[in-house]
């Protein structure tokens, strides 16, 4: 898998895609990334990639034309045509089902945009899909891409030891994950969950789904909404909540 990310600080995002599990994935060639410096693509000799936008607006906006020569440029150099993201607070949020879907592509570009956005007439011309992690507003498009990029490689094969470190993670099966313990196995007077010690593969993953179901009722209750409930699903639902709700008290 390839990404190419567009931006104006490629120090800076090189610098985090050496780090890390990312970084070890991209020694190893498990995918490939390269910055471009949309600066590099202009034809002003003082490098200039924005202008002041027709509107009362103030700020300043992203020009078409170095982003586009870009664009034509990552074209050429791979003979492929990428599928382009804009990072945007404007896309549609980022899901786990959405990076499963991402990780299956072959050829990735990230437009990284800055000041007050870009000339929308090069994002029609060019990009495939906006997506935003969230909805708030950031200085730039590098903290976006970078955030893609890891929920992304980190599923591809051979990035994490085995499927199981992405497959028991929050989102992936639509619950969050179940709680987690490591020793000491009493830490406060707080011991660790006895099935967790039972060695009883079949409890321990039936601990597992109840804690999980009771985790995303408790913290992100509109995830059910499209998950499978079953009838036993709901009774631990219903008790769950109810001795959760008793604990409090």
């Amino acid at each position: 898998m390839r990404f190419d990310i567009a931006t104006l600080f490629p120090e800076a995002v090189d610098s985090w895609l050496d780090s890390s599990v990312i970084g070890r994935a991209r020694a190893a060639g498990l995918f490939t990334a390269e910055c471009h410096n949309i600066r590099d693509y202009t034809l002003d000799k003082h490098r200039r990639v924005d202008d002041t936008p027709y509107s009362e607006r103030q700020g300043m906006l992203m020009q078409c034309e170095p982003i586009y020569r870009c664009w034509q440029g990552i074209c050429n150099m791979t003979r492929s045509q990428p599928h382009v993201i804009y990072m945007s607070p404007q896309g549609r949020t980022l899901t786990e089902k959405r990076c499963i879907e991402l990780s299956r592509l072959p050829h990735i570009m990230l437009l990284c945009g800055h000041y007050e956005g870009v000339d929308q007439r090069v994002l029609d011309r060019i990009v495939d899909e906006e997506i935003s992690v969230g909805d708030y507003v950031l200085t730039g498009g590098e903290l976006p891409a970078l955030v893609l990029i890891d929920s992304v490689v980190r599923l591809l094969d051979g990035v994490l030891a085995q499927p199981d470190c992405y497959e028991d993670e929050s989102h992936y099966s639509g619950l969050l994950e179940y709680p987690q313990f490591t020793r000491p196995e009493v830490w406060q007077g707080e011991a660790v969950p006895p099935v967790l010690l039972s060695g009883h593969h079949a409890n321990i993953l039936k601990w597992r789904h109840e804690q999980a179901l009771l985790a995303t009722v408790r913290k992100r209750p509109e995830l059910l909404e499209d998950y499978p409930l079953t009838k036993e699903d709901l009774s631990i639902i219903t008790n769950g909540v109810g001795n959760f709700d008793n604990k409090k008290d």
